[in-house]
């Protein structure tokens, strides 16, 4: 076999943070670092949070316009879509996408899935007009009731209210996965809890069937802090090259791992998740390998804040003779953080993106904060923002 010629990539550091923070004035570097050096400190963070909940709770004055002017404005994009968009112009300056994420978690009743629907669809029109915006995203539990999906999976019957309940459910996805094959625009389905990640999957492979038949459209989530996904996806992509159509795979480490081991305890089954950090960071690593071996089928994106892990895959792609800018190969992290991994791959000319959640501050602040106490990979990476903040304080004073 000929052997594959190495594509020369530009070098890359995620040291570099004159690049990492290129966008930021002085004074906006300065309020970053003020809540960085805040958000370092475990018991503030508590307390704070403690705080901001009940203030919200309580309506107190002011409690909003302090908020969306602090954390919210650091980790969130806006409002609303058009709130958004200043952001998203910013951001695709530096050859950075933007990804649209409606974080504003569903009351359960058939109009909050219709507007959630809604809003998702807007979003899928805004990417059909913005070449800045390369992913919608959404959550299956934001248009479907959990306790069914729950039922599907344990293999139990439903109701026949419980039946009609999940084909309007089936059909908002439907409406969604529709769209965005219309506009061309790939549309990521979040992962969830292991309870029901089985009937998210199904339901995800059964769009990919219809609208991945020329490219991956529509993208299944793989938390591969569980040690079974690896063996997800490789079943996965079998199935979808004897049946002819493409897999688009995010790749992540996880976001509930506490609730896992808490739920996995209380039903009195096996942990789902991998016993190490190592471990999972193993399997990420290995699961990179695996896309890449398998590019001919798998688009993938990388959603992760881990250095090693970005590093080795565009390592795997320059082997693989694949160049940075291959539509099926993106980098994602969220937005206000991981910037020397974002703007360091895209001004090597990585196809990179970052997750912009967007909402009313009331609504969205709760999934900030949860998001926060439940990812520990967030809670550590604080202080490796706060250092790499003060390190380009200390270049621009010595410059």
């Amino acid at each position: 076999m000929p052997s594959v010629p190495l594509v020369q990539a530009p070098p890359i550091s995620f040291e570099d943070t004159r690049v990492a923070f290129a966008s930021k004035s002085d004074a906006q570097l300065r309020k970053v670092y003020a809540l960085f050096a805040a958000m370092n400190n475990g018991s503030l963070v508590k307390v704070g949070s403690g705080l901001m909940k009940s203030a919200l709770k309580w309506h107190l004055p002011g409690t909003k316009f302090l908020i969306k002017h602090s954390i919210f404005e650091q980790f969130c994009g806006g409002e609303t879509i058009a709130e958004c968009r200043l952001v998203t112009a910013e951001l695709g300056k530096y050859n950075i996408g933007t990804i649209l994420d409606y974080s504003v978690e569903g009351e359960g009743s058939d109009k909050s899935y219709d507007h959630t629907r809604d809003e998702i669809l807007a979003t899928i029109e805004e990417a059909h007009r913005s070449k800045h915006i390369p992913f919608s995203v959404f959550k299956v539990t934001g248009v479907a009731d959990v306790a069914i999906l729950e039922k599907i999976q344990a293999g139990q019957l439903l109701t026949a209210t419980e039946e009609a309940a999940h084909t309007r459910a089936i059909a908002r996805v439907e409406a969604i996965c529709a769209r965005a094959h219309q506009h061309g625009v790939r549309l990521f389905i979040d992962a969830e809890e292991s309870w029901f990640q089985h009937t998210i999957d199904l339901l995800a492979y059964d769009m990919m069937a219809k609208y991945n038949r020329q490219k991956a459209i529509v993208w299944n989530t793989y938390q591969l802090y569980r040690h079974d996904r690896l063996d997800a996806l490789k079943a996965a992509h079998d199935t979808a090259a004897e049946a002819g159509y493409y897999i688009g795979a995010k790749l992540v480490r996880g976001a509930y791992m506490e609730k896992e081991a808490r739920v996995a305890k209380q039903r009195g089954y096996q942990n789902p998740i991998n016993p190490t950090k190592q471990a999972t960071d193993e399997l990420y690593d290995e699961t990179l390998r695996y896309c890449v071996q398998h590019v001919d089928r798998i688009s993938i994106c990388a959603g992760t804040h881990n250095e090693a892990s970005s590093l080795l895959l565009t390592q795997l792609m320059q082997e693989a003779g694949l160049t940075p800018n291959d539509p099926r190969m993106w980098f994602a992290q969220l937005y206000g953080m991981s910037d020397n991994l974002t703007y360091n791959l895209a001004n090597a000319g990585y196809n990179t993106a970052k997750y912009l959640p967007y909402g009313p501050v009331a609504a969205v602040m709760p999934y900030l904060l949860r998001r926060a106490d439940e990812n520990t990979a967030i809670a550590g990476q604080s202080s490796r923002e706060f250092l790499l903040i003060q390190k380009e304080i200390q270049r621009r004073k010595s410059h």
